[in-house]
């Protein structure tokens, strides 16, 4: 397979399976995803400002995020935000590759990107987590889902019925470009749980950039 253009096969493969994977997402790994949906709530004060990087349709993430949290959800994915703008009326909502973003130094109180960094190519992860760090407001928080072992480029033909794209560090490279990115890492935990009968272990970091009163 010739991974020519990465991102169109998520962006398509997202545009494709927008109600599939709603679905799915509900279902799996939804322990996981409340738990720390619920820990980035404990640290952040009511009205802050969150960036969720790869909000897909909203459900459920956005939705409770939106709940406490003045958000902004980002997708490559113009089905999924179409769904996602009728399921959360009161976030904000943005097209764009999550590495081209431009938003404006010290914007957000947290970024949060569950299961969406894996989608981008690897190689222009380190870059995403340095922009990530200057989107923060010192003492913000970054709560991502990371690879747990080296993936330099996953497919598949048939993933919930369209082709789709990862691409991950190991689990230790990531913790290290979290640190080398600018931020003290609070929790650093592998999370293993069944999708399709198989186990799936994702690095969920927790940190925090220096500075401010959190």
């Amino acid at each position: 397979m010739v991974y020519d253009d990465p991102k169109r096969i998520v962006r398509e493969g997202y545009d494709c399976i927008v109600r599939q994977h709603a679905e799915w997402a509900e279902q799996v790994r939804h322990e996981e995803r409340e738990r720390y949906t619920y820990l980035l709530q404990q640290r952040l004060l009511r009205g802050s400002r969150v960036l969720e990087l790869g909000c897909g349709t909203g459900v459920p993430t956005t939705r409770e995020l939106a709940e406490d949290f003045a958000v902004t959800g980002v997708d490559i994915s113009a089905g999924q935000l179409a769904l996602a703008r009728l399921n959360v009326p009161t976030a904000c909502f943005v097209q764009a590759d999550m590495v081209r973003l431009g938003f404006a130094p010290a914007s957000f109180d947290a970024v949060a990107a569950f299961y969406s960094l894996i989608h981008v190519p690897r190689g222009e992860q380190p870059a995403l987590l340095a922009q990530i760090v200057a989107w923060l407001r010192p003492g913000g928080w970054l709560l991502a889902t990371m690879g747990a072992r080296g993936v330099e480029a996953g497919y598949e033909e048939d993933w919930l019925g369209a082709p789709m794209y990862w691409s991950s560090y190991d689990a230790a490279t990531n913790r290290r470009l979290v640190a080398e990115a600018g931020l003290r890492i609070a929790q650093a935990s592998e999370e293993t749980a069944l999708e399709f009968g198989q186990p799936v272990t994702f690095l969920w970091v927790v940190a925090q950039k220096p500075g401010g009163e959190g």
